[in-house]
C-alpha cells in the first residue's frame, strides 16, 4: 500500500472520532440529555415538569433554556456562581421573561453529593443535575467548564442552540441581553 493511501485511511478513521468530540454548534440540536426529574417540588414547578423518572431539555416549559455545564472543582465556575445566580434573579424578577427563560446547571463528573455541595456553598437558586459518569459532558464534546448553551424551544417542540460559549461570563445583565437577542425574545 502506498504511503498516501495509508495516510488517507488513517485520516478517515480518525476524523469521525474528532467530529464526535466536537461541541454542538449554533443552529444544531442538543445531544440527547436524560436528566432526572427533580424530587424538590419547587424545582419541578420551576421547570414545569411533573412525575418521576427522566426528562429531556425540550420538555421544560419555557421558550429558552440556559444550560451551564459546570464542575464543583472548577475555580472559574466558583468565581462565576454569584453572577449566574444574579442572572437567575434578573430573569425571575422580570414578569415579561420569567416564564419564558429557565436556567439549569449540569455538573460534569460531579456526583449528586458534589452537586449539592456546590448548590449549598454558592446558594444556587436554580436546578442543578449531576453528570457523575460524564455521559452528558461527552455528548457535548467534552467541553471545558464553565460552558454555556442557550437553547430555543419552538412551539412544535423542536429546539436549536442559539448561542454557546466557553467561559468569559460577562455578568448577568450583558449575558441576559445576549440571550434575549440570540433567542429572538427581544
Amino acid at each position: 500500500m502506498s504511503p498516501s493511501v495509508v495516510t488517507i485511511l488513517c485520516f478517515m478513521l480518525v476524523f469521525p472520532t474528532l467530529a464526535a468530540n466536537k461541541p454542538p454548534e449554533k443552529g444544531e440540536v442538543l445531544p440527547v440529555m436524560n436528566l432526572p426529574i427533580p424530587k424538590n417540588p419547587d424545582e419541578k414547578n420551576y421547570l414545569g415538569i411533573s412525575g418521576s423518572g427522566l426528562f429531556k431539555i425540550p420538555q421544560i416549559k419555557a421558550k429558552v433554556v440556559i444550560i451551564e455545564i459546570f464542575s464543583m472543582y472548577c475555580p472559574y465556575c466558583q468565581k462565576d456562581a454569584p453572577g449566574v445566580n444574579e442572572l437567575y434573579r434578573l430573569i425571575e424578577n422580570n414578569p415579561d421573561i420569567k416564564n419564558k427563560i429557565k436556567l439549569i446547571g449540569i455538573g460534569a463528573g460531579n456526583s449528586p453529593y458534589e452537586v449539592e455541595v456546590f448548590k449549598k456553598t454558592y446558594n444556587v437558586p436554580f436546578p442543578l443535575f449531576p453528570d457523575k459518569d460524564f455521559t452528558i459532558h461527552k455528548a457535548c464534546g467534552e467541553v471545558r467548564t464553565p460552558y454555556f448553551m442557550v437553547v430555543k424551544i419552538n412551539e412544535d417542540g423542536t429546539h436549536q442552540i442559539v448561542h454557546n460559549q466557553l467561559g468569559n461570563y460577562p455578568g448577568a445583565e450583558p449575558f441576559l441581553e445576549l440571550v434575549l437577542k440570540a433567542s429572538g425574545l427581544k
